[in-house]
């Protein structure tokens, strides 16, 4: 799978450890994509 997939769960995973380690007020956590290939479609179903 490319990146469609990795970049969503990374942001999620690092999300949840930051909250964990209480550090949600201090770490802003973010994704963005670097292509608008896909703008307008629907998610991908993989």
């Amino acid at each position: 799978m490319g990146n469609i997939c990795r970049s969503p769960t990374a942001e999620g995973v690092f999300h949840h450890m930051v909250n964990e380690a209480g550090l949600g007020d201090a770490i802003t956590v973010d994704s963005s994509g670097m292509g608008d290939w896909h703008v307008g479609n629907p998610p991908d179903k993989r």
